[in-house]
């Protein structure tokens, strides 16, 4: 049978690396009381929405945003997300907890260039990861190549799940994910300069061998 599922993508709420503008992949942070916030409100817009799964990466703050979105749903949902570490956020190496402004001027220097925007502008958010990790004297930071295989195999696990045809889906993810998600399979029709809002929405559908958006940063 093939795949068609409906994905509610959330980025997750406001945490203090957000408030604090570091740099988030693999280490943590708590959400702040604006991002709970955030997310019960995400959470009241889909409350009528009836989700057969929810899946977030296994780091905290997606799945505590997860949890507040499906703690107030009225539509017999899921209760709790199904947690895949292949859908964590990129990995910046030595780079994690830094300043983010500090941290893409240094990738981004020898090439001319001292903004994240600068980078994807001129290039792309693929070239903005592989220059990261150039830049990491440990060579930790994923490149683009390593950082798909891995979300790759999260997106293959979706797909395998044991759901209905058309079922809805609760995915909460993270903001350069995000990003990479509508710099691939947006068509070129929104804009991957700036970041997603925490606790934005996006809408897709992934099938089989496809993932579309349908709307993206709502």
């Amino acid at each position: 049978m093939m795949t068609k599922l409906n994905i509610y993508l959330v980025r997750h709420g406001q945490t203090f690396y957000n408030r604090y503008n570091k740099l988030q992949g693999w280490s943590n942070s708590p959400l702040t009381t604006t991002g709970q916030e955030q997310a019960v409100r995400v959470g009241q817009r889909l409350k009528e929405i009836h989700f057969d799964a929810a899946f977030t990466s296994d780091l905290s703050r997606a799945v505590e945003t997860a949890k507040l979105i499906l703690g107030q749903n009225d539509a017999d949902s899921v209760t709790q997300p199904q947690t895949l570490p292949e859908l964590r956020e990129e990995f910046y190496g030595s780079y994690e907890g830094e300043n983010m402004s500090w941290a893409w001027e240094m990738a981004g220097l020898p090439h001319g260039l001292k903004t994240f925007k600068e980078i994807v502008t001129a290039h792309s958010i693929d070239t903005a990861k592989d220059w990261l990790k150039d830049a990491d004297p440990f060579r930790d930071a994923e490149d683009h190549q390593e950082y798909w295989a891995r979300l790759e195999q999260g997106l293959a696990k979706i797909r395998q799940a044991d759901l209905p045809a058309e079922a809805n889906v609760l995915w909460v993810s993270h903001g350069n994910t995000c990003l990479s998600l509508v710099e691939r399979f947006g068509a070129g029709k929104y804009d991957i300069t700036e970041r997603p809002k925490n606790g934005s929405l996006s809408r897709l559908i992934l099938t089989d061998d496809d993932l579309k958006f349908v709307s993206y940063n709502e």
